[in-house]
């Protein structure tokens, strides 16, 4: 799932983009009303949280020209300091799904990003895909052309984390972070599971999928994406 955060508050933006990386979620940021508008009218996302109060062009602007001109319906999340009646009203009409006041919880917002996207979705099937690999999160069902490949839960979440962020390069820390929280193990147990994860997806197939990036992290990507 990639998500869209437009905020100009940088305290704001980075405890959001770092709480939503943690839920496993893939999250590209903006900091003004232009720069949004243009990601979220030339890329995908599944979901964009949008703040009201932004240099260029305000929400309610940014809303209306990606419903109106772009033609875009990527479910909107509004986030915003005013909680009268008429200005929910006004998110609302300008094309919004939803609208969060400030100050708000992390898990509040996250609540509702999965409530919007289950409404959005509707019967849709809950599906990554990276190349020939695609996993169903619903049944946890993991293809590759055309094969069953099998994983332990911690194999599971892992394929997860960097199929929602491919083809970025997703650093170990973060890894470390969203798999096991504050009782992170031994440094070697995540470099363990990559090893056991390359073996399902990559050892059986001619074209590796998964890259270590020395010093970095990890990134799942097919060969021509990852140079």
């Amino acid at each position: 799932m990639r998500i869209l955060v437009i905020e100009d508050n940088r305290d704001i933006l980075a405890n959001v983009l770092d709480y939503l990386q943690l839920k496993g979620y893939g999250v590209d940021c903006a900091q003004d009303g232009l720069s949004g508008l243009h990601l979220a009218a030339t890329e995908h996302y599944d979901l964009i949280v949008l703040d009201i109060m932004l240099p260029g062009i305000d929400g309610y602007q940014l809303c209306r020209r990606l419903r109106e001109d772009a033609r875009r319906d990527t479910p909107i999340i509004m986030l915003t300091a005013r909680d009268t009646l008429d200005d929910r009203l006004l998110g609302l009409n300008a094309g919004a799904d939803d609208y969060l006041v400030k100050p708000f919880a992390l898990s509040e917002l996250v609540a509702r990003i999965e409530a919007v996207l289950r409404r959005s979705q509707g019967n849709r099937k809950r599906q990554l895909q990276v190349g020939d690999l695609r996993y169903d999160l619903d049944t946890l069902q993991i293809t590759r052309a055309g094969q069953p490949l099998r994983l332990n839960p911690i194999g599971l979440k892992l394929l997860a984390l960097l199929m929602q962020r491919s083809p970025a390069v997703v650093r170990r820390e973060a890894l470390e972070e969203a798999l096991w929280g504050d009782d992170s193990p031994d440094s070697d147990s995540l470099r363990s599971h990559v090893h056991q994860l390359r073996q399902v997806l990559d050892k059986p197939f001619d074209k590796p999928l998964l890259h270590t990036i020395h010093g970095v992290g990890f990134r799942l990507a097919e060969l021509s994406d990852a140079g």
